[in-house]
């Protein structure tokens, strides 16, 4: 009998590839056009300014077609505007590699999985509430990374699989995201650009978060239990038993004092970048120095890092990453080709044309689609405010949808997708520390990104229906 030949999902790195030469190629085809930019104080509080369009300037300007030459060096323009995230990447990818070689959190997290014996489910809710108010209340998203490697190793260990592990920290962090009611790098900015009230609507948007929460933590538990029940259901069961990472309760490390004042330290490096993050606003800069210096005080404190085995094991956390942190400067190469070719702006005055035609309700379900489909292009939340939120707020008077709404629609569309689409930087780097293919994460996932973008199409109308100000 012939075998029938089964499809195999692309590589990411082909994948952007693709969606690289297809804005190529539009560029041949949409009139390039523009809007001018202007500097808005999107804060009152701080003066903090932000450079947004101008939505009442867009003029078609002359085509410019992106030539191949430009198609061939998006890839590399984009690895260098997005180097700060990529860097960043590297240098936590490292520092957690150094953590790793230690065996502390092995040594730790063993005692605690044997410490709860049958209960080890508890552990899902818990953390997808904690992460989730993090990623509501501050955006927690790059910050997100470090968890990663030290859940799948946990739940792997107690019975689940790294699906499990990823997924309780990214469904977390992301359902908390898109349901947000504080995020300053979302709704703030989408409200101030609106010029909304900042952090009204509060009552609505927390029980959206309620619901988004619920909703992630219900579909982890029934995943975890199935694969508790069957392990060889998980669509990772060959490659966890490969993993190196792995920990065996039968035969943990013994929990030294020196182990014991590593895990102090990576608890208190944590705890202080949560601090620094709300407190200072700290970012990508400041927490990649701070895990960098954390690294090197717990080399400092294992007896077996020398200088120079910290620094192979610094490197070579850093290579086993290369592949997940890379992807950030494929998925800026899509930007690239449409700045090059000035059709974004077209795209978007096109979208904003179409919506202006429809009655009110449908408008907003449109514009909460229209938020969806760009947060594939633009992945970044204040980057993808920047550029809609001028247009969509004047737009939602013209067509009867309130600001608020439009707001609504914008966060949702922005957040959901975050931890689905390969565009997204922090995600793909999370998979890679993970490592959990992309294809296998994109199929298991898919369930839930659909359960959510119905929620959220509720929401809107509902938003709408009550006329949400």
């Amino acid at each position: 009998m012939e075998r029938k030949k089964k499809f195999n999902v692309p590589h990411v790195y082909i994948l952007l590839l693709v969606l690289i030469l297809i804005f190529s190629v539009l560029s041949y085809i949409i009139p390039a056009g523009q809007y001018d930019m202007m500097t808005i104080i999107d804060n009152p509080e701080t003066g903090h300014e932000r450079t947004v369009v101008d939505p009442d300037t867009f003029t078609y300007i002359e085509s410019t077609p992106v030539s191949l030459l430009q198609f061939l060096t998006a890839v590399p323009r984009g690895l260098q505007e997005s180097a700060q995230i990529i860097f960043f990447i590297f240098i936590v990818g490292g520092a957690m590699t150094v953590v790793q070689e230690t065996r502390s959190i092995e040594a730790g997290l063993g005692r605690l999985i044997n410490a709860l014996k049958g209960k080890t489910w508890v552990v899902i809710p818990v953390v997808m509430i904690f992460f989730s108010l993090c990623g509501s209340v501050f955006g927690m998203a790059e910050e997100t990374i470090p968890f990663i490697p030290i859940f799948v190793s946990l739940m792997v260990a107690a019975g689940y699989d790294s699906m499990t592990g990823a997924g309780i920290v990214l469904c977390g962090a992301g359902a908390g995201f898109a349901g947000a009611f504080i995020n300053p790098f979302t709704i703030q900015v989408a409200q101030g650009i609106a010029e909304v009230e900042l952090l009204s609507g509060m009552g609505f948007r927390i029980v959206l978060y309620i619901c988004l929460v619920l909703l992630a933590i219900a579909f982890m538990l029934r995943y975890a239990a199935k694969i508790k029940k069957n392990p060889e259901l998980s669509v990772m069961h060959d490659i966890d038993k490969q993993r190196e990472d792995l920990i065996d309760l039968g035969d943990l490390p013994a929990f030294t004092g020196r182990r014991k004042a590593i895990l102090v330290v990576f608890c208190v490096a944590i705890v202080f970048l949560v601090y620094a993050v709300i407190t200072w606003g700290w970012y990508m800069d400041e927490i990649a120095a701070l895990f960098l210096a954390m690294s090197m005080i717990i080399a400092v404190i294992d007896d077996k890092l020398s200088f120079n085995s910290y620094a192979e094991t610094l490197g070579r956390g850093m290579s086993e990453i290369a592949t997940g942190a890379l992807v950030v400067g494929f998925a800026r190469g899509i930007l690239v080709v449409m700045t090059d070719g000035n059709i974004l702006h077209t795209i978007l005055n096109a979208c904003a044309g179409f919506l202006s035609q429809l009655p009110s309700m449908v408008s907003a379900i449109g514009m909460y689609i229209f938020q969806c489909l760009l947060n594939f292009i633009v992945p970044s939340g204040s980057g993808q405010a920047a550029v809609s939120m001028p247009i969509m707020a004047p737009l939602s008077d013209l067509v009867g949808v309130t600001r608020q709404t439009a707001c609504i629609a914008f966060q949702l569309g922005d957040g959901i997708s975050n931890i689905f689409t390969p565009t997204s930087g922090y995600f793909m780097a999370g998979l890679a520390l993970a490592r959990i293919p992309w294809a296998k994460w994109a199929k298991w996932i898919l369930p839930l990104i659909g359960l959510e973008y119905l929620l959220g199409a509720i929401f809107v109308v509902v938003a709408q229906v009550i006329g949400l100000q």
